[in-house]
């Protein structure tokens, strides 16, 4: 695609929100930032990726949300001082690097409150991804042999509840409000496939 067109992903636990964003990607030229960011910041900032994997996609009490949220002019306190590092720093520092990444390029990001470190971007579509339980615990049976069927339901809530409450303390908003995003597809319903070209038919109308 010769225009530039930036995909945030917000999706329920085991709805197909890696798998989507992966393939949606591929099919756009671009790539697909999850797992990724959590190098990429760590790169940026020096610090390692363990410490952003330890608060990643977790809420935080412990900085100001209007820091946390700053602008680019801002991070650089996060260098100068040698206090504690807090899950809202490294947030922000993570923030930067997914604003950098849309101010160049096309992209495909799935979560981490991309839509709404983006709203102000041109040319991007906001997409949640939800599915029913039933096919959510399927995927999470196939994909984990750790966790069994007892444990499934439980573990489907915690994450969704742990993205809620993360994504809410970051953007005062909430997760799942559909006035939030530009599309809301059931994974379940349609089947991965179906959802990649659903969502690139909508970029390619855009275009139009």
């Amino acid at each position: 695609m010769n225009n530039k067109v930036i995909v945030t992903i917000c999706r329920e636990f085991c709805s197909g929100g890696k798998e989507v964003g992966t393939k949606l990607a591929k099919k756009l030229g671009c790539e697909c930032y999850d797992k990724k960011l959590i190098s990429l910041s760590a790169k940026e900032s020096g610090f390692t990726e363990s410490l952003f994997e330890d608060v990643d996609e977790k809420p935080s009490n412990s900085f100001l949300y209007s820091i946390a949220m700053g602008t680019p002019s801002t991070t650089g306190l996060f260098f100068q001082n040698n206090d504690f590092l807090t899950n809202d720093k490294l947030f922000s520092i993570q923030s930067e690097v997914i604003r950098r990444i849309a101010s160049t390029k096309s992209a495909v990001i799935v979560g981490r409150c991309s839509d709404y470190i983006l709203r102000d971007e041109e040319n991007l579509v906001k997409v949640y991804l939800r599915a029913d339980k039933d096919f959510r615990i399927k995927r999470l049976l196939e994909t984990n042999k750790d966790v069994d069927q007892k444990h499934a339901e439980s573990l489907l809530h915690k994450t969704d509840k742990k993205r809620r409450n993360y994504y809410s303390y970051y953007t005062g908003r909430e997760w799942d409000n559909t006035s939030n995003y530009d599309l809301l597809v059931n994974t379940s319903k349609i089947g991965i496939d179906n959802t990649v070209e659903l969502i690139l038919d909508y970029i390619n109308n855009m275009f139009k």
